[in-house]
């Protein structure tokens, strides 16, 4: 059974984070990281809690959520709020549907991070 942090709140597409603007060497830098793009790719392939990003990333959980609150911070990953039937409440991440691109020129790196249209 699934239930939201705020469940008084409805999960709109205005609620959701949304990608921030980033210059193409803050991106560079975000996914410079060997760990961030690890977290990221695993995430990507399909939503997992921390525990199995961690896992399927081979990192530490303390790394994982290091590197989720970064990605998060920036809108390329949410997460949502679950209760368990056990009761306890787990927190699964997923990419948003975001593209991202950057290009070198004569006008330096530029990058471009941008929600998809649903």
């Amino acid at each position: 059974m699934a239930a939201r942090a705020d469940p008084s709140k409805p999960n709109r597409a205005a609620d959701r984070p949304q990608p921030t603007d980033l210059s193409g060497t803050e991106l560079l830098e975000l996914f410079g990281d060997e760990y961030t793009r690890a977290v990221f790719e695993a995430v990507a392939e399909k939503p997992r809690s921390g525990r199995e990003v961690a896992d399927a990333a081979d990192v530490s959980r303390a790394t994982a959520y290091r590197r989720l609150n970064d990605l998060r911070d920036v809108g390329l990953v949410r997460s949502e709020l679950s209760l368990s039937r056990d009761g306890h409440h787990r927190e699964r991440f997923e990419v948003t549907d975001t593209a991202m691109s950057v290009s070198v020129g004569g006008d330096g790196i530029q990058a471009a991070v941008r929600s998809r249209p649903e």
